[in-house]
């Protein structure tokens, strides 16, 4: 496998800073460029981010006195990178007019941001679930007219709590689900330090979240028709998200119902033997297996389980009956990781070993 120049557009952020703690080391992709706001453009990253670095490492070494570049100078950027990656806190409509321009400019975008999410021929890929989504790719190019460019982006990070734990039982008849998030502060790009007011607190709104947590699997589990992903018309979602004092790792309450009487052994099988294409590839950031069940009354915790397969495993655990719905459980993902900048490193990497980054 070759290597890769990258570039990270918001570096500065606390994905953007995610990113780089995934990516200084990584087999295949090298940091070429760090892209920020007009205001760090020109700076050391040292410079530019302060006192703001919120990883618990230290800034890489090589990145410290990497000088960061304007962002909005695609060309500039784009002459020295393979592909970016965007995690940019803009508008959604300078966010969408951004990414087009790179992607324009023959240079392919991974996206953390939702603005592209709902882009008919653009992919919203979990590597592991839909990966065959990459096929609406050509279909992009000719709209965008290019030949390497196009937008590919990653879905919310809380349905990465729950959604990889339904997708295996969805041809077993999935009708209805109700998911309760409980997510982790970090997903505001919050440290406790900065976010004083959830200390013993909760927090029953997140803008926008609920209509992503409903909406975006439906994009996720859709089909390809023509020259758009398709929005599946089942099942039904409905969801409760909630802001809790956690640093990382947002946890699911999920409750699911079958056309069929499924038994509980069968569920705990698909979830223990289920593979993904980024575990038949091998990819450098997949976990080596996706789901873990565990059978311990008091399992999975963020603080115990986020960092399972460096972050980037979905644990599940608690499955039992329930009395409105046929089977509930508790699932949990680490938010920064397999939910933002690891699940758009994973994603980088399938597309790689497709062929849609040569």
């Amino acid at each position: 496998m070759k290597n890769y120049k990258v570039g990270i557009i918001g570096a500065t952020g606390m994905v953007g800073q995610r990113f780089i703690t995934l990516l200084a080391e990584h087999p295949w992709f090298n940091i070429e460029v760090l892209a920020a706001s007009p205001r760090s453009a020109g700076k050391t990253y040292s410079e530019a981010v302060g006192n703001r670095w919120a990883m618990t490492t230290e800034i890489p070494e090589k990145i410290k006195s990497m000088v960061i570049m304007d962002a909005s100078d695609v060309k500039a950027v784009s002459e020295k990178v393979d592909f970016v990656f965007c995690a940019v806190d803009m508008k959604k409509d300078e966010i969408r007019a951004l990414e087009e321009k790179y992607a324009k400019a023959e240079c392919p975008v991974i996206s953390n941001n939702s603005a592209n999410r709902f882009t008919p021929d653009v992919p919203m890929i979990v590597p592991e679930i839909n990966a065959d989504h990459a096929k609406i790719i050509p279909s992009q190019r000719k709209r965008l007219g290019t030949k390497r460019g196009f937008i590919a982006v990653k879905s919310n990070c809380s349905l990465q709590s729950y959604v990889p734990a339904i997708n295996p039982l969805m041809d077993l008849g999935v009708t209805k689900i109700l998911a309760c998030t409980y997510q982790a502060i970090s997903g505001a790009g919050k440290t406790f330090e900065t976010f004083p007011t959830i200390i013993d607190n909760v927090i029953p709104f997140i803008g926008g979240e609920e209509e992503k947590s409903e909406k975006e699997p439906l994009k996720i589990w859709g089909k390809i028709e023509g020259d758009e992903i398709k929005l599946a018309d089942s099942p039904l979602i409905t969801a409760q998200c909630y802001r809790v004092p956690v640093s990382d790792g947002h946890t699911a309450a999920v409750f699911v119902s079958f056309d069929r009487k499924i038994s509980k052994e069968e569920i705990i099988e698909r979830w223990n033997n289920y593979k993904g294409r980024a575990q038949e590839l091998q990819l450098p950031s997949a976990p080596k297996k996706f789901l873990h069940y565990f059978t311990e009354d008091d399992r999975p915790q963020p603080r115990l389980d986020r960092m399972l397969e460096n972050g980037m495993a979905v644990s599940i655990g608690r499955l039992r009956e329930d009395n409105i719905f046929d089977y509930k459980f508790a699932c949990m993902s680490h938010n920064t990781l397999r939910g933002a900048a690891g699940g758009a490193v994973l994603m980088a990497e399938l597309l790689c070993a497709e062929g849609y980054i040569d």
